[in-house]
């Protein structure tokens, strides 16, 4: 896709400054930032190749012969095979360099010149070819059936000069495709180049959003694709599900191997177990922690899982080697002694909480003892309650008016006579 910011509203090429990111997000595929920009570089050592950005992300590279004075996103007419196409500056400078040479490409003279600056009359023209790529996309996928071969065809890309092009398919298997181009070249009345990619490369293309939420990583700076094996999946401990290992290209995701080598550098410490044998029975191993080093394990008929450090793990296996069997997965032996000394730590508790209780008690006791004898022998009490019951029996006769104090005065006349004759 074309950076729509190249040109501006008069007319002239302009170019969007922004050192290969474009802020209108049309040519956001396999950018570079050019972080060499500001430094200050003598124009006489200035690097005269250019890589320039064709449809989807597509890149070359060209020398720029005549000296022109470039801009990042710039449209410019280069050199092709039998004719010429507009392309885009992406990076320029010293970052060429080195850029080529990572790619392993010469500087020599096979590397093709830039002609001009693209003006109006060329992008109008190249925009009125490019209205012909989809209708000759369906058209071809239709002709494609029409003749049953086994390929998808991806992406048309046609040339600036329209005199070209260029077919992009993916197949699994090699095609006779013969036929097809002397049907297409009558079709489209245009020279036919059919270039197959692979599934990933049709990705880069195509471009989308992945699993992660961000764009492909092959459509924005992934450009070497290696090959990934289910293995790197064993090894991080992920669930072999092809629905969700596999990406928008229905290969195994390129970030598998991102993580790969600290996985396995992290996995030469972690022990080759299935099951450890203790007196409890056979433990099996159900989940490993690689980086936290722990390993999980279960009994057999028990839900719960018991974490145990990779060096304990390492010391049960040298246990069962040489005959031996631990009492569970975190001790060797059972220590008898702890146990009885917690047992006769909560009887002496009880004890010393019954001991306090009773000496509560028994003091209260005493205390109440002690009352009632200071009661009891204390003679100011006495007298204070003696003339207390003599005035209630003075007071009593009183109550009974004269006659009853002249009966009691009979009554002791009477006994004082009795007594007399009997001593006579």
């Amino acid at each position: 896709m074309s950076c729509s910011c190249g040109v501006s509203v008069e007319g002239k090429t302009a170019g969007c400054n922004n050192n290969g990111g474009c802020s209108t997000g049309g040519c956001n595929k396999l950018n570079v930032f050019d972080w060499l920009s500001n430094m200050d570089i003598p124009v006489q050592e200035k690097f005269d190749v250019v890589e320039v950005r064709f449809k989807n992300g597509r890149k070359d590279f060209y020398r720029n012969v005549s000296n022109l004075d470039l801009v990042t996103g710039e449209a410019i007419v280069v050199d092709v095979q039998g004719g010429h196409h507009i392309g885009y500056v992406s990076m320029q400078g010293e970052l060429v360099r080195l850029q080529m040479k990572k790619k392993s490409i010469a500087d020599n003279d096979d590397i093709r010149k830039i002609y001009r600056k693209a003006t109006l009359n060329d992008l109008e023209k190249f925009e009125e070819v490019r209205k012909r790529e989809n209708p000759a996309l369906y058209r071809t996928r239709n002709i494609i059936l029409e003749q049953k071969l086994a390929m998808k065809l991806t992406d048309i890309e046609f040339q600036a000069d329209n005199t070209k092009a260029t077919f992009y398919y993916s197949a699994d298997e090699r095609v006779d495709f013969r036929e097809l181009i002397k049907v297409l070249a009558g079709e489209f009345r245009i020279r036919v180049e059919m270039r197959q990619i692979s599934l990933r490369q049709e990705a880069s293309r195509l471009g989308g959003i992945g699993s992660c939420g961000r764009e492909l990583c092959c459509s924005t700076w992934l450009t070497d694709f290696k090959s990934v094996s289910t293995s790197a999946a064993r090894y991080q401990n992920l669930s072999l599900n092809p629905s969700k290992l596999s990406g928008q290209c229905g290969r195994l995701k390129c970030c598998l191997n991102y993580e790969l080598e600290t996985y396995m550098d992290a996995l030469q410490d972690i022990p080759e177990v299935k099951f450890l044998k203790t007196k409890n029975g056979d433990a099996r191993l159900q989940k490993t922690d690689i980086f936290r080093k722990l390993m999980w394990f279960s009994f057999d008929k028990d839900n719960n899982w018991h974490p145990i450090s990779t060096e304990r793990v390492k010391e049960i296996m040298e246990m069962n080697k040489a005959g031996e069997f631990p009492e569970s997965l975190t001790l060797d032996t059972i220590e008898v002694t702890i146990a009885d000394n917690r047992i006769n730590r909560d009887l002496e508790q009880m004890d010393e909480k019954f001991r306090k209780k009773n000496a509560g008690a028994k003091k209260r006791r005493n205390n109440k003892n002690r009352n009632r004898k200071k009661k009891l022998t204390n003679p100011q009490a006495k007298t204070d309650q003696q003339p207390q019951a003599k005035s209630s029996n003075q007071q009593k006769p009183q109550e009974g008016g004269p006659n009853k104090g002249q009966g009691n005065r009979k009554k002791k006349r009477r006994f004082r006579n009795k007594k007399s004759s009997n001593n006579e």
